[in-house]
């Protein structure tokens, strides 16, 4: 029988009481380790979280926070090369999108580090000057921002096991608030196995981090007022937390990532040999491939001037035709597969959805895989979709294939094309590709109340923007609308995990006091 991963609650790792559900190689079938939750007290592994890893956490300076952080990021450096064998095997990732996820998130954990350190030896964040109340001064408000004494519970998606659970992690402990992060079943090997390693490196405190892998049931029942709840996942499941008691009665704080149609722009005025075709084509291309897919932050939707649409399609169709598809572990593949059976089952039954309303520009669904068994292997092959009627076909706006799918579609003028980027209703990312300045500046504004980030690509910045679809932790991430309103990142403001304000109302001296207490 496969291995049985133990859970770490209320400071010891311990494992569940139940058959558990066993993680499988999506490629090649194969049963890998199993994870189970059952028969767990929950109500003190989060009273442990809060108690224990809270009141550590909150003794310590922002710089000693920070410390942690970086310990955290050289174990995990240290065990790099694991981390790749369990992706490899169980997400089915080739190496460059492994680098994506690991990475990713042992980067964004040193940055956090880095901005927790030039904090110093503050305890609690002041937010704005002090404010009179009273003739001279005499008395004034100060606001400030402390650690809310509660417990971060994440409830984290598939496709980012490794990034989804430290680009959380990293602002929530460098705020003085534990972790408890309830990965997605399906990938949740490689999350418990960087958990492990930080607990066994005895780099945190007791309780300040905690791993529940397997069922979710009962997790939002223990949440109290001063928690907080980070999920990233589909529309459905996010309306389900909305809803829940913690929330509607007790005023749990709620982050929310959700479903997202994203789109990509070509501005009017290029011809189809331009750099700002072949920018677009390449970074749609790429967008489709990368991870499989499976990105929350992918380009669904690709608006182009209605001259350009044929050349456009030519052009993506061309980048996509060099993505060779199969087993990860053989060199010649790029893209490997997607997390599992069903989830290729959901992007085949999508894609069925979309083509309703739209034909097949690109299909690779006909190429072999590579060193794979079609019958087996959870590979989906890339399809670049179409419609020449993206006003009357609304299922491009509203269906997000989880793959290697996107849909082009042409625009009349920029106006219309705005208002068909407008359609996602809410999304992490657009990007927007031309050479005039002025004009990508107005389309940037225009586009910015209906999408958390606008990521621009002009010909000056070919070799040097970070990608649409990459999260970096110097940006916002999140979208409003459709894309759940949450917000993560972007530098110190994502440390939202404090308690978000206090006023302070005294004497002068007594806020003095305050600003000094800080360094004590």
């Amino acid at each position: 029988m496969t291995e049985l991963l133990a859970n770490h609650v209320a400071g010891r790792w311990q494992t569940g009481q139940g058959p558990g559900s066993t993680l499988l190689d999506p490629v090649l079938g194969a049963p890998l380790v199993r994870v189970d939750a059952t028969g767990l007290d929950l109500p003190a592994a989060f009273a442990f979280a809060r108690e224990t890893g809270g009141k550590a956490l909150r003794a310590l300076s922002h710089a000693q926070r920070a410390k942690l952080l970086a310990d955290v990021a050289a174990v995990l450096q240290a065990n790099r090369d694991a981390y790749y064998a369990i992706s490899t095997a169980n997400s089915g990732t080739v190496k460059n999108d492994t680098a994506v996820d690991v990475d990713g998130g042992i980067y964004t954990l040193s940055q956090y580090a880095k901005w927790g350190a030039a904090l110093g030896n503050d305890r609690h964040l002041i937010d704005g000057s002090a404010v009179v109340l009273a003739k001279d001064g005499a008395f004034q408000s100060q606001h400030i921002q402390v650690p809310t004494r509660g417990v971060a519970l994440f409830i984290n998606a598939f496709n980012f096991p490794s990034w989804g659970l430290w680009e959380k992690a990293a602002p929530a402990l460098l705020s003085g608030v534990p972790v408890i992060v309830k990965p997605a079943t399906a990938t949740a090997w490689l999350t418990q196995r960087m958990v492990k390693d930080v607990i066994d490196a005895g780099v945190l405190p007791p309780g300040a981090l905690s791993i529940i892998c397997g069922s979710s049931a009962g997790l939002m029942d223990q949440l109290q007022p001063m928690d907080v709840v980070s999920f990233t996942g589909s529309a459905d499941t996010a309306a389900t937390i909305r809803s829940h008691t913690a929330i509607t009665r007790h005023s749990v704080r709620s982050n929310i990532e959700a479903d997202s149609v994203n789109c990509a722009l070509l501005l009017p005025g290029h011809a189809a040999d331009s750099d700002a075709v072949a920018l677009l084509a390449r970074e749609v291309a790429r967008e489709m491939t990368v991870k499989s897919g499976q990105k929350c932050t992918a380009i669904r939707r690709v608006l182009v001037p209605q001259a350009l649409y044929d050349s456009v399609a030519q052009a993506i169709g061309a980048q996509l035709a060099k993505t060779t598809v199969g087993n990860p572990r053989n060199e010649a593949v790029r893209m490997g597969s997607l997390v599992s059976r069903a989830q290729y089952d959901s992007v085949q039954q999508g894609l069925r959805q979309l083509l309703t309303q739209t034909s097949a520009l690109h299909d690779g669904r006909a190429n072999a895989l590579i060193d794979a068994d079609p019958a087996i292997a959870a590979c989906a092959q890339p399809v670049l979709l179409g419609t020449q009627d993206p006003d009357g076909h609304a299922l491009v706006h509203d269906i997000e294939v989880f793959g290697p799918v996107a849909t082009l579609m042409p625009y009349r003028d920029l106006e219309h094309g705005l208002t068909l980027a407008h359609r996602g209703q809410g999304s992490l990312v657009c990007s927007i590709y031309g050479d005039d300045a002025s004009a990508l500046a107005t389309a940037a504004n225009d586009l910015a109340a209906s999408h958390g980030r606008v990521h621009i690509v002009s010909p000056d910045v070919a070799k040097l923007h970070s990608g649409h679809g990459n999260v970096m932790p110097q940006s916002q991430h999140g979208g409003p609308g459709r894309a759940g309103g949450g917000a993560e990142l972007g530098g110190l403001r994502a440390l939202d995990f404090y308690h978000r304000k206090s006023a302070i109302q005294a004497a002068p001296r007594v806020l003095q006091a305050l600003n000094q207490s800080a360094e004590a």
